[in-house]
C-alpha cells in the first residue's frame, strides 16, 4: 500500500518525507526540486507491540510498515502537461491514497510560488488539475457507454452514474465528494479517478502552533472547513519541527514532545491516520523468537491473516487461538488470560480484529 505526498511546490513536502522517511530527499527552494518521486518504508508506530517486546523480550522487533511516496510539486495546468504535470499525474495514478500538504505558514524567506499564502487557493490548484483529469476520463466513458447501450440497455444505470460524476467534476468538486451507495461505486471499478483517492490534508503549520489546534490560523480554520466538506481528515504539522525530532532518539525525543506539550509528534499522528486511510488494522503475534505486527485489511477473516505468514498457515488452517491486547493488559499474562477463561479458539468464519494477539493451529 503507498501513499503518495503531494502539494505545490515548497510547501513542505520533501521536508515532511525526510522526516517521515529519513531518505534525505533533496528539499531546496525552488520548484521541481523534486523530479522523480522519492519512496520510503515507514513503520508503524505501536504501543501495542513494545508492550510485548518488554513482555517477551525477543530476538527480532518487527512492526507493520507503509510506504511512502514524494511526489513532484505541481503547478497549474499539469492536466495539460504544464510542468511536469504528465509525470505528476501518472505518479498519483500509482498511489493508494494521498497525503495532501498545504503551506499555512508565513515566513518571507521561502517563496510562495503564488506569491503570498492562501490555503484554499493552493488546495483548489491541486485538486482542479486531478478533477480536470477525472473530466477527460469520464467523458470518453460516457460516450463508449452511450454506444453499447445500442446494444445493451441494462447499461443505463451505469450511464447515470457517470453522468452524475460529471455534473460534479464540472461544478469543480472533487469526487469523493460525490454521494454514491455501493452498486453506484462499482461501476467506478476500472475507472481509477484521481480525485476519488482518498486524502489526509496536512496543514504545515509554524513551530509556535503545533501545541493544539492553530484555531487563529485562519489559512488552517480554512482548511478545515473544507476538509469537512469532503469528508476527510486533517492533521496539523509544521515539517521543520517534525524534521529536527525525527534526529532525536526515544527520550530525547519524549522530552521534547513534553517540553513542547503534545503527547505524541505529528508524523506519529500522521503515520497511524495513513493506515487507518487505507483501511488497515495489525494482528500481533508474539514470543521470544520474534514480538511482529501483521498488516492485514479490516474485514479479513482468519485463514486469510494465516496467510499472510505462510500460504500453508492458509491451506492447512485448524483454528486461530486467540487474546485481544486490551485482555492481555488487563490480567498482566498469558497465565492470568487463560485463568479469566478469555483464551479464545476461533474458527475460519472468525473477523480478525485490530490487536488480536494470534497463535494459528493449522495441518498440512
Amino acid at each position: 500500500m503507498k501513499l503518495g505526498i503531494v502539494g505545490l511546490p515548497n510547501v513542505g513536502k520533501s521536508t515532511l518525507f525526510n522526516a517521515l522517511t529519513g531518505a534525505g530527499a533533496e528539499s531546496a527552494n525552488y520548484p521541481f526540486c523534486t523530479i522523480e518521486p522519492n519512496v520510503g518504508v515507514v513503520a508503524v508506530p505501536d504501543s501495542r507491540l513494545d508492550y510485548l517486546a518488554e513482555m517477551h523480550k525477543p530476538e527480532k522487533y518487527t512492526p507493520a510498515v507503509i510506504e511512502f511516496v514524494d511526489i513532484a510539486g505541481l503547478v497549474k495546468g499539469a492536466s495539460q502537461g504544464e510542468g511536469l504535470g504528465n509525470k505528476f499525474l501518472s505518479h498519483i495514478r500509482e498511489v493508494d491514497a494521498i497525503i495532501h500538504v498545504v503551506r499555512c505558514f508565513k515566513n518571507d524567506n521561502i517563496i510562495h510560488v503564488d506569491g503570498n499564502i492562501n490555503s484554499l487557493r493552493d488546495l483548489e490548484t491541486i485538486n482542479l488539475e486531478l478533477i480536470f483529469s477525472d473530466i477527460e476520463m469520464v467523458e470518453r466513458r460516457i460516450d463508449r457507454t452511450k454506444k453499447a447501450m445500442k446494444g445493451d440497455k441494462t447499461l443505463a444505470g451505469e450511464l447515470a452514474v457517470f453522468e452524475k460524476l460529471h455534473a460534479a467534476l464540472s461544478e469543480g468538486k472533487c469526487a469523493r465528494e460525490v454521494e454514491l451507495d455501493e452498486s453506484e461505486r462499482e461501476c467506478l471499478y476500472d475507472t481509477p479517478l484521481l480525485s476519488m483517492k482518498p486524502v489526509i490534508y496536512v496543514a504545515n503549520v509554524s513551530e509556535d502552533e503545533v501545541s493544539g489546534e492553530p484555531v487563529d490560523n485562519s489559512d488552517y480554520m480554512a482548511l478545515k472547513e473544507q476538509a469537512e466538506r469532503e469528508h476527510a481528515q486533517i492533521i496539523a504539522v509544521c515539517a521543520q519541527l517534525e524534521a529536527e525530532i525525527a534526529e532525536l532518539d526515544g527520550e530525547e525525543k519524549q522530552m521534547f514532545l513534553e517540553d513542547l506539550g503534545i503527547a505524541e509528534s505529528g508524523l506519529d499522528r500522521l503515520i497511524k491516520a495513513s493506515y487507518s486511510l487505507l483501511g488497515l488494522i495489525s494482528y500481533l503475534t508474539a514470543g521470544p523468537q520474534e514480538v511482529r505486527a501483521w498488516t492485514i485489511t479490516k474485514g479479513t477473516k482468519a485463514p486469510g491473516a494465516a496467510g499472510k505468514i505462510h500460504s500453508d498457515f492458509e491451506r492447512g488452517f485448524i483454528r486461530a487461538e486467540i487474546v485481544s491486547f486490551d485482555d492481555l493488559v488487563k490480567c498482566g499474562s498469558m497465565n492470568a488470560v487463560r485463568e479469566a477463561g478469555l483464551y479464545r479458539s476461533e474458527g475460519k468464519d472468525y473477523v480478525m480484529k485490530d490487536g488480536d494477539i494470534v497463535l494459528f493451529r493449522f495441518n498440512v
